[in-house]
């Protein structure tokens, strides 16, 4: 059985990543992207599907994990009664070949390590071809080939599991890499391991050290971001949404799915958070990124691309894993790239309008593909969609989708206003208002004082709270009052928020099962309410209680089981931690202006 999620450790090198457990043991790698296939699979299935173990052959406990300072060069120390090792795991950045390394290095004593490297391609489904040359492996299937070197020898066991077993001494270290090579490319020489860790830690810190963030949660601010860059496609610019696939939203149950794709939803808050933080080449990139995705006929535009902008992304379950903990089905791909999102053009629009209020460098293509999305959302910004959750049930009228057409007609007036832009002002004004009415009119519930989640309803939804940061409403309107005091009142679970009200009835708009845990990003957003409502001690209360739900190495995943106090869904999560520097800004910065000022709106 897999590790809890929160014994994870996260290593990546800005092209793909793994996740190393507690135990010293590699469950999840991918090679040589995020969404290629995995070559360990553990985490999803046992042993058989692939691992690399790494630790003390005899009894022995975790002593002490870490990431170096400002860095992802993980260091995890093992005690057995003979002494103390360390294992320092990374993924190298700009080393010309996709590789993982890992040196185990002698702290006290004389500790007999024991390792195992299991490959098995394809999400752990084939079993490659195994060839021993000295102290090099290579390890091939179809088109996936990899070659493990080390210090010492592997014997190869069947059915094709290379195991060794070696001493260390305090002062000495004992070095492996695993580096994957293209079909029919050159073999790659032998790597400096302890080269290839200390680069890899120089290019983290100096990144790191361009970070403009000084307030009181720097550390929390600078790993968050660390993570979010590790999982940035480079160079395309694309951030995945996790590096994981089908780690359950609900322990045992059918919610899993495939996070290791670019989610136009989190476009905004990702750029907001890099340029904020000082990131304003990555931020370019993003936008960039985003330009070249959505390019296209607007009633093209997906909710979710591939790492180069793909937009098939068929989703696939894959019967021979079991799932994390018994959670079925393993999925691959993600069907809900097909959906009618109504949201992503508010999302589109708001990242352009940043980019520009910020002094990204404008193109003028980009000015174009907003006018052409302004020219289809006029005509279609009062269809059912399916909402922000990807509901896998029949389209509605979803407020928050409502509100999101509201953004972005509202930033393309700014265009025009504060811009300087073309654009038909008038008619855009008209349209503003349009949706503003129909929302208000259809989407809010005057007696019990709150939006609720589509037209109609009585249901409540968290991305309600998305109505006063995008300046819908201000903060402190008694709409926006009522409807941040419903989701305290019925969303939340010990001060955490769930989605949205889940029932026997929820069945019928997600067409999915009751029951998942709190959803993390939610409940920032929650505070970062609270805070522009003047409730900030209520804020820093829950944004306090948030950083205590992270890992031992300060990573969140997208939810978490408040039953079992455990982290559940993909991991690391970005738009966790997207949210979490984004709150860190909005209680650190000057509350001498008024609070509506600091929500991300447009031309008010």
């Amino acid at each position: 059985m897999s590790l809890p999620i929160e014994e994870y450790a996260f290593l990546g090198n800005v092209g793909t990543s793994a996740l190393v457990g507690s135990d010293g043991s590699v469950d999840w790698l991918c090679l040589p992207r995020f969404d290629s296939g995995a070559c360990f699979s553990a985490l999803l299935g046992d042993s058989d599907n692939g691992r690399w173990t790494m630790a003390p052959a005899g009894e022995h406990r975790l002593s002490a994990r870490r990431y170096r300072p400002d860095s992802l060069v993980l260091e995890t120390e093992f005690r057995c009664a003979d002494g103390v090792v360390r294992v320092v795991d990374c993924m190298p950045v700009n080393a010309g070949h996709v590789s993982l390394v890992r040196r185990v290095e002698g702290v006290e004593g004389r500790v007999r390590m024991r390792s195992e490297a299991v490959l098995r391609f394809d999400y752990g489904s084939i079993i490659p071809w195994v060839r021993k040359y000295g102290r090099r492996l290579y390890l091939a299937a179809g088109p996936d080939s990899c070659y493990l070197d080390s210090d010492v020898e592997f014997e190869v066991v069947a059915p094709s599991r290379p195991v060794t077993e070696f001493t260390v001494a305090a002062g000495d270290s004992v070095d492996f890499s695993l580096t994957w090579t293209p079909p029919r490319a050159p073999e790659p020489d032998p790597v400096n391991v302890g080269t290839l860790i200390e680069h890899t830690d120089g290019v983290w810190r100096e990144w790191a050290s361009r970070c403009n963030y000084e307030g009181e949660y720097r550390d929390a601010v600078v790993r968050s971001l660390i993570t979010l860059k590790a999982l940035t496609h480079s160079p395309g610019g694309g951030m995945v949404a996790a590096a994981t696939t089908s780690l359950p939203e609900h322990l045992g149950g059918v919610r899993n799915w495939d996070y290791r794709y670019c989610w136009i939803r989190d476009a905004t808050l990702t750029l907001l958070t890099l340029l904020e933080s000082g990131y304003k080449r990555e931020a370019a990139d993003w936008r960039e990124w985003l330009l070249r995705a959505v390019a296209g006929e607007p009633s093209q535009m997906r909710i979710m691309y591939g790492l180069e902008g793909e937009r098939r992304l068929p989703e696939l379950e894959l019967d021979w894993l079991s799932g994390y903990e018994g959670s079925r089905p393993v999925r691959i791909g993600n069907e809900a790239a097909q959906q009618w999102q109504l949201d992503v053009y508010g999302e589109v629009m708001d990242v352009f309008h940043q980019a520009r209020s910020h002094g990204i460098p404008p193109r003028e293509s980009a000015w174009r593909l907003q006018r052409s999305l302004m020219d289809f959302l006029e005509s279609n910004w009062c269809e059912p969609d399916n909402g922000i959750w990807e509901m896998r049930g029949p389209r509605r009228h979803f407020t928050h989708s409502k509100i999101m057409a509201w953004t972005a007609v509202d930033r393309a007036i700014s265009g025009v206003e504060r811009f300087g832009l073309e654009g038909p002002l008038d008619d855009w004004k008209r349209l503003r208002h349009e949706i503003f009415e129909d929302v208000c009119e259809n989407g809010y519930d005057p007696e019990r004082r709150t939006f609720t989640q589509y037209y109609g309803s009585s249901t409540l939804d968290a991305s309600l709270l998305m109505a006063g940061t995008v300046g819908f409403l201000p903060a402190d309107d008694e709409r926006m009052r009522g409807t941040v005091d419903a989701v305290q009142r019925q969303l939340c679970r010990d001060g955490l928020v769930q989605r949205y009200s889940m029932d026997g009835k929820s069945e019928k708009v997600d067409a999915l099962p009751p029951g998942e845990g709190v959803f993390l990003p939610c409940t920032f957003w929650l505070a970062d309410n609270l805070v522009l409502q003047g409730r900030t001690d209520e804020a820093r209360e829950i944004f306090e209680h948030l950083l205590s739900l992270r890992n031992d190495v300060g990573l969140l995943s997208e939810e978490y089981d408040t039953n079992t106090r455990r982290l559940i869904g993909n991991f690391p999560q970005a738009l966790s931690h997207i949210a979490l520097v984004n709150t860190a800004y909005e209680l650190d910065r000057d509350r001498s202006g008024p609070a509506q000022q600091r929500a991300r709106s447009g031309s008010g």
